[in-house]
This record gives structure tokens, C-alpha cells and sequence, in this order.
């Protein structure tokens, strides 16, 4: 956690991480977990520096729950399939549906 952070910020690291390693995660992925989750938190409600434009705009983690988490049942995103199409330089990449991108990737 960041220094100078909320004890509010520190009671939802601490139970997001819990939560995580309760689920099987291990101790370094849960700790990725609860920070990436309380720094969208802190960036939704103005308690950061800086924030990225998904923070502020995408529904919030808590109501988001999971629903794009790889392991889910749709999967990831296509602005996730395509950011990675893209690191990848598959080309036509902008032209693929989400199918076509997810085939691409070889998922």
C-alpha cells in the first residue's frame, strides 16, 4: 500500500488480499490482486495522484466482481484482446471481432 493511504484503503487491501489466498491464490498474486483493486478504488475517488481513464470510467471492481477476470465464462475483454493483439502485431487485428481475436491469439 502506498504510504500516507486510508486505514479504510489498508482494512479492504488486507480482506481483497485474504480473499484472494482463501480462493487458492498464491501470497505475491494476491497481493497483485488487492493493490491493483484499492488503487482503482483511490484513482474513482479522487484520493490519487494520477489515474487512468479506464479507472475513472470502467464500473467500479467491487460491482465488477470478476466478470472480466481471464478465468471467467466469457473470458477477457476485446479491448483485452485487442491491447494484447496489438503487443503481439498480429495484423488486421482492427478488423477482428472478439472470436476472430481470441482465435488469433490461439486462446
Amino acid at each position: 500500500m502506498p504510504r500516507g493511504s486510508s486505514p479504510k484503503r489498508e482494512r479492504q487491501y488486507e480482506h481483497i488480499k485474504d480473499s484472494a489466498k482463501e480462493r487458492g491464490e498464491s501470497e505475491e498474486r494476491a497481493k497483485e490482486i488487492a493493490a491493483r483493486t484499492v488503487n482503482k478504488e483511490r484513482a474513482r475517488h479522487g484520493e490519487s495522484k494520477t489515474a487512468s481513464r479506464t479507472s475513472l470510467e470502467d464500473i467500479s471492481s467491487g460491482r465488477r466482481g470478476g466478470l472480466r477476470s481471464h478465468r471467467g465464462a466469457q473470458g477477457p475483454t476485446f479491448d483485452q484482446l485487442y491491447q494484447e493483439a496489438k503487443q503481439r502485431n498480429i495484423q488486421g487485428r482492427s478488423k477482428m471481432n472478439k472470436r476472430q481475436l481470441a482465435s488469433a491469439l490461439g486462446r
